[in-house]
């Protein structure tokens, strides 16, 4: 049946919740209000207010508390009114969930979900734009997931769900209501970790996740239709851990590689993406490494000035083809 994106994720959570009694959710406005982009509606109606749990506006309160329920037993499901108040958490995440089963020599398990809509080009401003997943990328312990699509947003937060390490899972919000997709009514889960080629092609490679995957297609079929390029584009899906041999398979197959995200220029794992294939495909690259990101400014409000800092499908294509032209 084709469904959203944001629908994708709310039956996830209604099928993990019938299936496991120990799995509940908690966050800024989950239950009554049914979340603040409605991704948790019908959930207390469902389950109840001890299973879907209307929390302070206090996010280390939130992952503190699901971090003690998952010690004894329980998954959490511990959501993010928006990602930007993730930095709130920021410890309870990095210090405390991240290094628990090292703490206590694999004896002891944090399998929480920590939910974060994300992303710019809603015209959120400063505080409800960022994409702040570069700063858990780098944090051992953890596992971070950006799905694009609406059949990875389902597998990927059951198996995010049923693992038994703490899963910071970045949902896109401009891809909440904009695509659809066939997805499967049946029990199904989409392995984390493992990236996905979305297009095949031989000239030149694409290396992306999240909010510009459906920019990235586009800008792939602009530029074979105009250029007669072809491209191939690789979705990372999750970003810890990265799937290391997807992303050297893609660069030594066509030469030359183009990193596209949403996140910042500098610190973004466009970086180490560049790095690994400098790394280990040097002598396969025909060109430099090229990275297309979000400008190193804040989120802006202004709508053209919205659309001047972050990538989008013209800037993608004219990537490509002065990539193509190297």
């Amino acid at each position: 049946m084709e469904i959203t994106y944001l629908k994708a994720i709310n039956e996830a959570l209604h099928e993990e919740m019938r299936r496991d009694e120990n799995v509940f959710v908690m966050g800024e406005d989950v239950a009554e209000l049914g979340g603040a982009f409605k991704v948790t509606e019908g959930l207390l109606d469902a389950f109840g207010p001890e299973r879907v749990i209307d929390t302070p506006i206090a996010e280390a309160l939130i992952v503190g508390a699901g971090v003690g329920a998952a010690m004894l037993g329980m998954r959490p499901v511990l959501e993010m009114q928006f990602g930007d108040f993730i930095s709130c958490a920021f410890d309870q995440i990095v210090n405390t969930a991240a290094t628990l089963r090292y703490r206590h020599g694999g004896l002891a398990s944090c399998p929480i979900v920590i939910r974060a809509p994300s992303g710019a080009g809603v015209h959120g401003a400063l505080f409800h734009s960022q994409n702040p997943e570069a700063w858990f990328t780098r944090v051992p312990g953890l596992k971070v997931v950006a799905p694009a699509t609406p059949y990875d947003a389902k597998g990927m937060l059951k198996a995010a769900i049923r693992d038994d390490n703490p899963v910071v899972y970045f949902e896109h919000k401009r891809l909440y209501r904009s695509v659809k997709e066939d997805v499967p009514t049946g029990d199904f889960t989409v392995p984390l970790g493992v990236a996905q080629v979305r297009r095949s092609g031989d000239d030149l490679s694409i290396v992306t996740y999240g909010g510009t995957l459906h920019q990235a297609l586009e800008a792939a079929n602009i530029a074979e239709r105009e250029d007669g390029i072809s491209v191939e584009v690789l979705d990372l899906r999750t970003l810890l851990p990265l799937d290391r041999e997807a992303i050297l398979a893609a660069a030594r197959k066509t030469g030359k590689v183009l990193v596209v995200h949403e996140d910042r220029l500098t610190g973004g794992i466009g970086g180490e993406i560049a790095a690994i294939i400098g790394e280990h495909a040097f002598e396969y690259l025909d060109a430099p490494v090229r990275r297309l990101a979000m400008l190193d400014t804040h989120n802006a409000f202004s709508p053209p000035l919205e659309e001047f800092i972050l990538p989008n499908t013209a800037k993608i294509v004219a990537a490509v083809r002065d990539l193509w032209a190297y």
